[in-house]
């Protein structure tokens, strides 16, 4: 439930493609996800495409942790089963905590819409030195979901009973 008499603050948000053949001229996920964050009134922080390489993800996500002005990262790709699907792995990699609820939700809802065949998602979310990382498949209609059931209330400052929004002052207590 949205209480609409607290104000919203917007989160930055920086957006991640990870292909191995997509461009920002045909980033049709990329572009759902900047246009469904903006229109929420977020702010885009950055926006970058990299390969299907761990190395790769790792290096783009730990230099947009480590800025003050990026609150959270999204990314959209490379979740699957085959062999060049390494987001999940990489997100693995940065030491951060996981938040098992966020896939769980995904493949919840996703379920719903194309049944059984949500086993194939490894979405993910982890929080990395006080940043939100959240890992959603590539597909646009994956963006949707991922973003209408989950991210919009989640990081909408006026949510209730809670929302991450309102942790993010203290995501890097000791």
């Amino acid at each position: 439930m949205i209480d609409e008499s607290a104000a919203f603050q917007p989160v930055r948000i920086a957006v991640l493609t990870v292909s191995d053949t997509r461009t920002a001229a045909d980033d049709r996920s990329g572009n759902k996800l900047i246009s469904l964050l903006t229109e929420a009134g977020h702010i885009l922080a950055e926006r970058a495409i990299v390969r299907d390489d761990v190395d790769a993800i790792v290096a783009r996500l730990h230099a947009w942790i480590d800025q003050e002005e990026v609150d959270c990262i999204i990314s959209t790709g490379g979740t699957g089963v085959t062999g060049r699907d390494v987001t999940p792995d990489a997100l693995a990699r940065l030491g951060g905590k996981d938040i098992p609820g966020f896939g769980e939700l995904f493949r919840w809802l996703s379920f719903a819409k194309i049944g059984t065949s949500t086993i194939q998602s490894r979405a993910c979310a982890v929080v990395v030195r006080g940043t939100y990382v959240f890992a959603l498949p590539g597909s646009t209609g994956a963006v949707e979901d991922g973003w209408t059931g989950i991210l919009s209330t989640q990081l909408d400052s006026r949510h209730r009973p809670c929302n991450f929004v309102e942790l993010m002052p203290r995501l890097r207590e000791k």
